[in-house]
């Protein structure tokens, strides 16, 4: 059974930095794709992030493309979502989502099966 965990979310000010992290397990071994999604309150869930977990493609929204980076680590049990130069905008839930097989359109959240709890980022101006 996969399963997600998020951490690392916090309070920041603009134009600091956070690192969230997706501890996952059930998918040792296997071509799982991975998301990064966040939802503001009143607003829907939309995609920040995307990559095949082992695989050197990144997908980023236009709204963090610059600013954001994700990665995994080297056991390919995490993968890591680091956000810079944070804006107000920026703040949300943030939740990191896996489905099995490569993915084209990973920005649509109804393509993911596996979701996280989420951690709460907060920007302030």
């Amino acid at each position: 059974q996969v399963q997600l965990l998020e951490s690392g979310g916090g309070s920041v000010e603009a134009g600091e930095s956070l690192t969230l992290s997706c501890v996952h397990s059930g998918t040792s071994g296997r071509p799982y794709f991975f998301g990064w999604f966040r939802q503001a309150p009143g607003k829907e869930r939309e995609a920040v992030a995307a990559m095949p977990l082992g695989g050197w493609q990144r997908y980023f929204s236009d709204a963090v493309k610059g600013r954001f980076t994700m990665s995994q680590d080297g056991s390919k049990s995490a993968l890591f979502l680091e956000m810079n130069s944070l804006k107000p905008e920026d703040s949300g839930m943030y939740y990191c989502a896996a489905v099995f097989g490569a993915q084209t359109r990973w920005y649509r959240e109804d393509v993911y099966k596996y979701w996280g709890q989420g951690t709460q980022v907060t920007v302030s101006s």
